[in-house]
């Protein structure tokens, strides 16, 4: 009768550990910068894995329409947490005082790249010149060639840069409409894959020795204050899902079909790796962010774009959220 009352006594207590357990669970959702893409395997590796949960978040992986309104999205609490290029966070302070900031960096490089056919007989940089290459047109390649045809020794005056609708790129390259693409580095592997059989060559911007930075792991300020115990869970279980995509490329690639058949477990895997090349930065530890790295990209974006006043490095991300 004694170990009776013992075993309903513990079977009380692990019950009532467990009702503390889910009590102290936190809904989160986490809104992509676009779309659902190989280049976000490990976010989909963590929660496949259980990483966000062992952290005691319930995250809810929501799809974005670009940097843009993935800071919008965290500005209006959509969504607590966010990926996002830098510009779009260093933008919305310059030029409308939005309160978001960065945590934490994956693409440590510039992720920023121009792509052509290798039958068009481009080898290097300079055979840029007289070209003519398409970008979409809320695209940052464009807007940045300037900076990195200086670095590169082009002379961005031959360059003649076009607007078209991001989804239409791969197809006037394929065909020859046009000499070459702006793109993201990421998306080398599905560009790839719709210019079949045509191979292609690339002009990666951090080859050239540009340092500025790529997307990023966003919060407002309000969540930064309220709570920074849930971002930095969240920040550990990504990174920890990076490190795991990045160690098993291809299993990344499986986790992200499963969760979204159209992506393809061999683009999943190759914008994992590629990735992985732009989230490692000798000497750094990943996701931390490096405050001359953000001054250069305040720099970077502002010989880009139009800024109604000056932001410093303080004002865009904080130090700290990465452990």
């Amino acid at each position: 009768m004694k170990m009776f009352t013992q075993l309903i006594a513990a079977a009380a207590v692990a019950t009532s550990l467990g009702s503390v357990a889910v009590a102290q669970t936190k809904d989160v959702t986490f809104t992509t910068d676009f779309g659902f893409n190989g280049r976000h395997c490990y976010f989909f590796t963590a929660l496949d894995k259980g990483y966000y949960k062992a952290e005691g978040l319930n995250v809810t992986i929501i799809s974005g329409k670009g940097s843009i309104d993935a800071v919008k999205k965290v500005a209006t609490g959509t969504a607590q947490i966010g990926f996002a290029d830098p510009g779009a966070v260093i933008l919305g302070r310059a030029n409308d005082n939005i309160p978001i900031k960065l945590l934490a960096i994956v693409y440590a490089k510039p992720p920023h790249a121009v792509f052509a056919l290798v039958d068009s007989g481009m080898k290097v940089p300079k055979d840029l010149e007289g070209k003519t290459v398409a970008d979409d047109p809320g695209g940052a390649q464009s807007l940045i060639f300037k900076a990195y045809a200086l670095k590169a020794g082009i002379d961005a005056s031959k360059v003649k840069w076009i607007s078209a609708a991001g989804p239409a790129l791969p197809s006037l390259l394929a065909t020859g409409r046009v000499d070459a693409i702006g793109q993201f580095m990421v998306g080398q592997p599905l560009l790839a894959a719709a210019v079949a059989p045509h191979k292609l060559v690339r002009f990666a911007y951090k080859d050239a020795g540009m340092d500025y930075y790529g997307n990023g792991i966003i919060a407002s300020e309000d969540t930064i204050k309220s709570d920074p115990a849930m971002l930095k869970a969240f920040i550990r279980a990504t990174l920890k899902g990076m490190s795991y995509a990045f160690a098993h490329p291809a299993e990344a690639g499986e986790i992200m079909h499963k969760y979204h058949k159209e992506v393809s477990v061999e683009v999943g895997k190759g914008e994992t790796e590629i990735v992985k090349e732009i989230a490692d930065f000798p000497g750094h530890k990943m996701g931390v962010i490096d405050e001359k790295s953000m001054q250069n990209t305040i720099e970077v974006m502002k010989n880009a774009f139009t800024f109604k006043r000056e932001v410093s490095a303080q004002e865009v991300y904080v130090p700290g959220f990465v452990e």
